[in-house]
């Protein structure tokens, strides 16, 4: 049945190509969702979203639109990344009694519940919110319609932003007073932020509580499977997007960095006009949070990229924060994520007079920047010899008006001949069993042939000489839609092969 179900796919050529395109875009194991935000901002206001690559601010696409589903089991389903969620608000708890949690949690029935990462955490973030002096002024950093949310309960002398939710991910350096630390969001301020394990200045002995969501399913969520193409790209496979090997190596302001990328599609970078600056999520995709300065003396980024190391504020070796088209209505500042220390200004200790650059939130933080403007706005006080140092919020972030810039456009759209014989290839059969054929028209003198499964992961990889025929042995992977790289003689050729 299910092998005719595919033929039948295939003799209806209008239905084919839209058959493909609905697996392909549904497939990747780490879906991006979109920030929610439909709307489009200047340095300090709402505008008129632009329409024309040349106008200024253009470039705030957001991604996909978020979708949701209430399984009414106290359980709520992520259609885009897979994900099922508890849907209640519990109470606040310590990060090492989560774990236990989560293995005696039943709801719905499942007993395969787990403390997210904190990539899985960020999917549910909505950029439509905006924290407030009280909890009746703040708009949620969540859909409540389908998620539980509170803010800090100031009858207890808690702030309206202390609400933050644990992650799975503990930092691998310490921040603050060398507190333990464990990445969490806020979806009360829309920040990501690392927050000590322990009460700070009880010595480890009183630990910390924040709020904890479980999350359960799709265990390949935020995985990510890079792939150098060798030609200044990166490709990942798990998100579908494809990134700059380099970054700027400069800092910009936000308008800057939105007409750098189009600036870079007018000079048809590494071949490509479709580069955008990336929102929020595209960008925190490829944070490493296997690595940091202290761990592993380097920016929170996979090796494969390259990353332009900058001397910070307090004269020591760091790496940038980089800028995405996202804005954050707290403050209409950028959004923008820290692939060296999420550096602030603090008295240290709280008794000193003068203030120390410590890393207060981690690499990989998320928070947000003036769009514009000069640090000098932002004067604090003076370090201890004596220099003026410039922050804002209760931690004192340094702030880097002119951030860097990494530009990614999606891999599989574009700059491609995907599914069509201009370069004169036919492949047969397909649908194809346990071996097919791809005719290159004429002889090539290399041919290098990549496959990749529904999930976006290679497969095999193929290498041929002196031929015009490439056979193809597709035993033992599994059935359904592959996709097929053919790279001659400088052209990239995509196809698509049904394995039964």
């Amino acid at each position: 049945m299910k092998r005719m179900r595919i033929i039948r796919a295939l003799v209806t050529g209008c239905f084919i190509l839209m058959a493909v395109i609905t697996v392909y875009s549904q497939t990747h194991p780490y879906t991006i969702v979109g920030t929610g935000v439909t709307k489009c901002y200047g340095n300090n206001a709402e505008i008129t979203c632009p329409t024309n690559p040349s106008d200024s601010f253009y470039g705030q696409n957001q991604g996909i639109t978020p979708s949701y589903q209430d399984n009414g089991n106290g359980t709520i389903t992520d259609l885009n990344t897979g994900l099922m969620w508890i849907k209640a608000r519990g109470s606040k708890t310590t990060w090492d009694s989560t774990f236990l949690k989560a293995s005696q949690c039943s709801t719905g029935g499942y007993n395969d519940w787990r403390i997210p990462t904190i990539k899985e955490l960020y999917s549910l973030i909505n950029f439509n919110g905006k924290s407030g002096p009280t909890a009746a002024q703040c708009i949620p950093y969540i859909d409540t319609n389908y998620f539980g949310w509170t803010t800090g309960n100031t009858a207890i002398g808690e702030r309206v932003i202390d609400a933050q939710d644990w992650s799975a991910t503990k930092y691998k350096g310490l921040t603050m007073l060398a507190d333990s630390t464990v990445f969490g969001v806020n979806f009360v301020d829309g920040r990501i932020k690392g927050y000590p394990q322990y009460q700070p200045g009880t010595g480890n002995t009183v630990k910390y509580k924040l709020y904890i969501r479980f999350v359960r399913g799709n265990t390949n969520y935020g995985i990510n499977n890079f792939h150098d193409n060798g030609d200044g790209t990166i490709t990942d496979n798990a998100t579908g997007l494809m990134w700059m090997t380099d970054d700027s190596g400069s800092g910009m302001n936000w308008k800057a960095a939105l007409a750098y990328a189009q600036n870079s599609n007018t000079q048809n970078y590494l071949g490509y006009n479709d580069w955008r600056l990336p929102h929020a999520k595209e960008l925190h995709s490829i944070v490493d949070y296997a690595r940091c300065k202290d761990y592993t003396n380097s920016s929170a980024i996979d090796p494969v990229f390259s990353c332009t190391q900058l001397s910070d504020e307090g004269g020591n070796i760091n790496w940038p924060f980089y800028w995405t088209n996202t804005t954050h209505l707290d403050n209409m500042g950028g959004v923008y994520v820290a692939f060296g220390e999420a550096l602030g200004w603090m008295n240290m200790p709280p008794t000193a007079t003068y203030y120390t650059l410590e890393d207060v939130h981690g690499a990989g933080a998320q928070r947000s920047d003036p769009k514009n403007g000069s640090p000098t706005d932002y004067f604090l006080g003076y370090d201890q010899q004596g220099h003026p140092v410039y922050g804002r919020g209760p931690q004192g972030d340094v702030i880097r008006i002119n951030n860097f810039v990494r530009l990614v456009r999606d891999a599989s759209t574009t700059a491609v001949n995907e599914n069509n014989n201009d370069q004169g290839l036919n492949i047969y059969p397909n649908p194809a069993s346990d071996l097919c054929t791809i005719s290159l028209g004429r002889v090539y003198s290399t041919v290098h042939i990549s496959i990749f499964n529904a999930l976006g992961l290679k497969v095999r990889d193929l290498r041929f000489t002196n031929t015009n025929a490439a056979d193809l042995d597709l035993t033992g992977l599994t059935s359904g839609i592959l996709s097929v790289n053919v790279a001659f003689d400088g052209a990239l050729v995509k196809l698509k092969i049904i394995k039964l």
